[in-house]
């Protein structure tokens, strides 16, 4: 059979996103989620797969339904019984966001319980996708378990896309982060990492020093930096890409993943890297005008193509 699927590892929450006035709207986000989003959107017919762990509730069952309305299945994943979703809320100042979470026993943290199911899962897949937060959310056994069912996903043909995305308040030592995250970039073929976060973690000084670093690592990366130019490092080369202003932004949640998905989408379908991040940083132009995680499919299409 001929990979041609795109997977996301990790985990999908609950989303509750305040409106006017008292009332709050649920969705479903979560930042491998939010990358998959994007890139099932401009990915043209590949099959979506989203890979986690899930419960027997009610709105794990929404969750589930939810994903299959929008083309998007959840392969061998198991499903937990008694188990259930994290949750979270966003509160935004302008159109900076926080977020306070409900999360210390999701499905998600046992979706590498089953080896042979995300083995399963990973299958046939031309590329694979997984965070520094999917790496957080599980124990160091787990952990082991998720990074040899990647390796052999690569080896058996998979692209694997890997952004460190650093949460502090996830791990219990720096440095547990530092090496789980080195151990992820070991079998990555593209890096996506975010420059105050590997500032955070690896003391780098500009966002040359992070791609000079993962580059010895790495075959591609690329540095994002906010509104700030993205600097991909790949064959021996850097080069700094500018992003999209804009002026009045809605919700910049899910600006950084989607520019992951868009990423990816654009090498897929065979664009270089640079002109992958011109697409890259349209689309997340556009989600950052759009309140949520998850912008319409035809927004992101129209970002995309312009």
């Amino acid at each position: 059979m001929t990979a041609n699927g795109v997977a996301s590892i990790g985990e999908c929450m609950l989303e509750l996103s305040g409106q006017t006035g008292p009332n709050w709207r649920m969705g479903f986000a979560g930042d491998t989620f939010n990358t998959l989003w994007a890139l099932h959107a401009l990915s043209g017919d590949r099959p979506a797969t989203y890979v986690s762990a899930f419960g027997d509730d009610p709105f794990s069952r929404d969750q589930i339904g939810f994903f299959a309305q929008n083309g998007i299945g959840i392969g061998a994943s198991p499903i937990i019984p008694g188990a259930r979703p994290g949750l979270y809320a966003i509160t935004l100042t302008g159109a900076e966001r926080s977020f306070t979470y409900w999360r210390g026993d999701a499905a998600a943290r046992q979706l590498a319980s089953d080896a042979a199911a995300l083995a399963k899962s990973l299958e046939n897949q031309s590329l694979v996708y997984f965070s520094g937060i999917t790496l957080a959310i599980l124990d160091k056994a787990a952990r082991k378990t998720l990074l040899s069912a990647v390796a052999k996903a690569r080896a058996a043909g998979s692209l694997v896309a890997f952004d460190p995305n650093y949460r502090p308040r996830l791990w219990h030592q720096r440095e547990e982060a530092q090496t789980a995250i080195l151990d992820a970039l070991a079998v990555t073929d593209i890096a996506l990492p975010t420059f105050p976060d590997e500032q955070m973690l690896f003391g780098d000084a500009a966002p040359r020093a992070t791609a000079q670093r993962l580059g010895k690592l790495v075959g591609e990366v690329v540095v994002k930096n906010g509104e700030e130019p993205a600097l991909i490092a790949a064959n021996g080369t850097l080069r700094l890409v500018p992003a999209v202003h804009v002026a009045a932004p809605v919700d910049t949640t899910g600006a950084g993943d989607s520019f992951n998905g868009a990423y990816l989408a654009a090498r897929l379908a065979g664009h270089a890297p640079t002109e992958a991040v011109l697409r890259a940083h349209r689309v997340a132009a556009s989600v950052v005008q759009v309140r949520g995680a998850l912008a319409p499919f035809e927004t992101l299409r129209a970002a995309f193509e312009d």
